[in-house]
């Protein structure tokens, strides 16, 4: 049973909800300083001096987005690449590995122009190459230092050493004590200057495994990505950021390079730190490591823009897994005036127990055992999707039924001063939360320059608090129609022939009916 509240207390909590809110909307203009390296590199500071520890990210401003048909994947490529060293790390001796890492790659070229010829392909010449490919590689294993960046950060107390690539962005992260930040610019500054591409064709393989996990063989994974790729026509946000199977298997190191000396410079990256430090001894030691770095041109801007959609796509994957449905609908980039009405719309749907999609679908008519809807934000205009698993035996059809009475409801009738106000302390609660630590705040400022400017943190729960009821109905009305949205549905194999053969039955029936 819903305990009712007395209004008394409703009264207090709202005032409370409402004072809170603007206490953090008003410390929490966040106070970062900016310098800018003669080569492009920027560099943003926020000092926190509760404990000696400085949180550091290097972010390029390249993701899968900037890539093209042939080579997607290579930025999710190369994350994996930052890792495998320089000239100085993850090598016991440069100089003898130089000379077998291009014969590896003369090697490779050739295995894979012959392998390519087909129907008339040399099975003796391809069995020597791969002999001798793999006895250079043998001789290239016992060279390599595995993991040697890793183990010198961990060595020294450093902890969170991750990367990550998304659609607008490649991002790594070093969280590591105050005293060691002389060290972080050596080796970072050494990645950018001179790295290796060592163990190329290995990682490749690697990554090919991880795109088998993640997509071919994960029902979620393989709807989001035939979904995405039916919901853009046009822009790249069609492919998924690990690539296509094919281009990761196919793609060269020399693609991979080239990629590298046009995207990852000093002037398309960004350095932030929060923590324990001095900014003016930060950009003398930034200057000092990085500053030699030559910049290039900037990097060439994608150009092609999604076109509007005309009418309702659908996709149906065929998998053997339970099923599940999801719905998208295209939405402006980032810097939109309706964003924050759309934040607040995907709150109202599916954050918490008290959600519209949680006591319909899942505690009111028991159809489905999750329901969730989200908007991304992008560099480019992406997508709000809507995605939820049916309750056995209910259907992936009853699903969708059941969302679009929730979205006509949105539509039409404005949600109460209370629920709107839940949800925009949810928004703002979530928001700090992600804000909360110095790792938290050191990737929520990189993560927001690389889609437009740090400063949207600064501003965000202002904006959120002034979207209104009306707000939320026109921005429902705009974007939520059938002209705009794509539906992918995952059944099963055996259930969709099943389907099938009862729509046959039916329509035979129907032919045989007299009158």
């Amino acid at each position: 049973m819903k305990k009712r509240i007395a209004p008394l207390i409703l009264c207090v909590i709202t005032f409370v909800a409402l004072f809170t809110r603007v206490i953090y909307a008003e410390s929490l203009k966040l106070d970062v300083k900016e310098y800018k390296l003669k080569n492009g590199l920027k560099l943003l500071m926020l000092e926190k001096h509760d404990v000696p520890i400085v949180c550091v990210r290097i972010d390029y401003k390249v993701g899968s987005a900037d890539e093209r048909p042939g080579i997607t994947g290579v930025s999710h490529l190369f994350e994996h690449m930052m890792f495998k060293g320089t000239k100085i790390f993850g090598t016991r001796d440069y100089t003898a590995e130089k000379p077998l890492l291009d014969k590896e790659d003369e090697l490779a070229v050739k295995l894979s122009a012959e392998k390519s010829i087909g129907g008339e392909t040399d099975k003796k010449k391809i069995a020597s190459l791969e002999k001798e490919l793999e006895e250079v590689r043998k001789k290239l294993r016992d060279l390599v230092v595995k993991d040697d960046v890793f183990s010198l950060y961990l060595r020294q107390g450093a902890s969170g050493l991750n990367a990550a690539t998304s659609t607008d962005g490649t991002y790594y992260f070093c969280d590591l004590p105050a005293n060691k930040l002389e060290l972080w610019a050596f080796i970072e500054s050494d990645r950018m200057k001179n790295l290796v591409l060592r163990e190329f064709y290995s990682e490749r393989d690697v990554v090919m495994e991880e795109r088998r996990l993640r997509l071919e063989n994960s029902p979620f994974g393989l709807l989001i990505e035939q979904m995405n790729a039916v919901a853009f026509i046009a822009h790249p946000y069609r492919w998924p950021t690990i690539g296509w199977r094919s281009d990761i298997q196919n793609i060269t190191k020399e693609e991979t390079s080239e990629y590298f000396k046009r995207y990852y410079t000093p002037n398309n990256a960004v350095v932030v730190m929060v923590g324990d430090f001095n900014p003016e001894d930060v950009i003398k030691l930034v200057e000092k490591y990085f500053g030699d770095i030559p910049g290039q041109s900037a990097p060439p801007k994608v150009k092609t823009v999604e076109p509007e959609q005309k009418g309702e796509r659908r996709v149906e994957v065929e998998f053997d897994s339970n099923p599940y449905i999801a719905i998208s609908y295209h939405i402006p980039e980032i810097g939109h005036p309706d964003l924050y009405a759309l934040d607040v719309a995907s709150s109202l749907l599916s954050d918490g127990r008290t959600s519209r999609l949680y006591k319909s679908m899942i505690e009111g008519k028991r159809i489905a055992v999750m329901a969730h809807a989200s908007d991304e934000i992008g560099k480019y205009p992406d997508t709000f999707t809507f995605i939820a698993a049916p309750r056995a035996p209910h259907t992936v059809e009853e699903i969708e039924s059941a969302f679009y009475e929730e979205v006509e409801k949105l539509k039409n009738t404005p949600p109460s001063d209370w629920e709107l106000q839940k949800i925009k302390n949810q928004l703002e609660a979530n928001f700090i939360r992600d804000l909360n630590s110095a790792s938290g705040l050191a990737s929520e400022i990189g993560h927001f320059e690389v889609l437009s400017d740090w400063r949207y943190i600064n501003t965000f729960l202002d904006k959120v608090a002034q979207v209104t009821a009306e707000d939320v109905m026109r921005i429902a009305k705009k974007y939520f129609t059938k002209n705009n949205r794509t539906v992918a549905m995952l059944v099963k194999k055996e259930s969709n022939k099943k389907v099938k053969e009862m729509k046959e039955n039916s329509e035979s029936e129907k032919s045989t009916v007299t009158y």
